[in-house]
């Protein structure tokens, strides 16, 4: 090779070797909103904050039949806030009963009691891996974070969890002071039962392959359940919509077209209920506001 090919293949080199290496993490202005949503790379080793303008929540108020979980979850963000300590909380039970409504809603309460006292940090399920890169990023912060995570769940050949039960309680460092993780899922176990039944089926030592599955659950020293709606309720969540959006119908046709909907739905539920609303409003021509 002449001395001229060198050049070009050392720019080649050099310019792969700056690919590889991770990037200069650029420093986070937390102070400049209230929530963000973390952004991964596809090694997990970086990743970025994009700060949200606005949460899509509703208040607090409207989440009905949920009040024990409302208080208890509401108590120890305040104690969070506060920087006092604090539990993770696992939001766990059927589809569409409330659980990441309760967590946003919160917060716009905590907030809006003492304005810049919450970031909350939403966190993909996909991006878990990454999690040890947003704690060093969060880590001795001035504000309080609660980290949030949608619809948590594990599979057969997911191994993430073992990583998110180190950084919950069980690495060296340790959960940040500044920082709490709330999760949301459709398992109390965070795993499907037939995935806890194969480990107990197949392991040399069954009862430990059990509990290193089970024991994720363990990290969250809140557990809140979340349970269908029964008739009343649900007829309590659409009056309570239909009040705070000035919705024009008559109580027992409410009634009537509310048990409707959720009989063609197959559950009573708050994302029921607001969906029904929704196809009220618009049948009325009014904005949801």
């Amino acid at each position: 090779m002449s001395k001229q090919d060198f050049g070009p293949l050392l720019n080649r080199i050099a310019g792969a070797l700056e690919r590889l290496a991770p990037g200069v993490r650029k420093a986070v202005d937390l102070s400049a909103t209230d929530a963000f949503v973390w952004h991964a790379t596809p090694n997990g080793a970086d990743g970025w904050l994009e700060p949200i303008a606005k949460v899509n929540r509703l208040p607090l108020d409207l989440l009905q039949g949920i009040d024990r979980q409302a208080d208890t979850l509401l108590e120890n963000t305040k104690r969070f806030a506060a920087g006092l300590p604090a539990n993770n909380a696992l939001l766990w039970g059927a589809r569409g009963t409330g659980k990441s409504s309760l967590i946003k809603s919160i917060h716009g309460v905590v907030n809006e009691a003492t304005p810049g006292a919450l970031t909350l940090v939403e966190i993909h399920r996909e991006d878990i891996h990454s999690l040890p890169a947003l704690l060093s990023l969060l880590r001795g912060r001035e504000r309080q974070v609660i980290l949030f995570c949608d619809d948590l769940s594990f599979d057969d050949a997911d191994t993430s969890y073992k990583s998110l039960k180190a950084v919950l309680e069980g690495g060296i460092e340790g959960r940040p002071d500044n920082v709490v993780f709330y999760a949301t899922s459709n398992r109390r176990h965070l795993m499907p039962r037939d995935m806890i039944e194969n480990e107990r089926s197949t392991a040399i030592n069954p009862s430990e392959a059990v509990e290193e599955k089970v024991s994720l659950s363990d990290r969250f020293g809140l557990w809140l359940g979340f349970h269908h709606a029964d008739q009343d309720t649900f007829f309590a969540m659409v009056e309570a919509y239909v009040a705070h959006y000035d919705l024009d119908i008559e109580r027992e046709t409410l009634h009537a077209e509310a048990k409707e909907w959720s009989v063609t739905r197959g559950a009573r539920s708050g994302r029921v209920a607001w969906q029904y609303v929704q196809d009220l409003a618009g049948r009325q021509g009014k904005r949801l506001v």
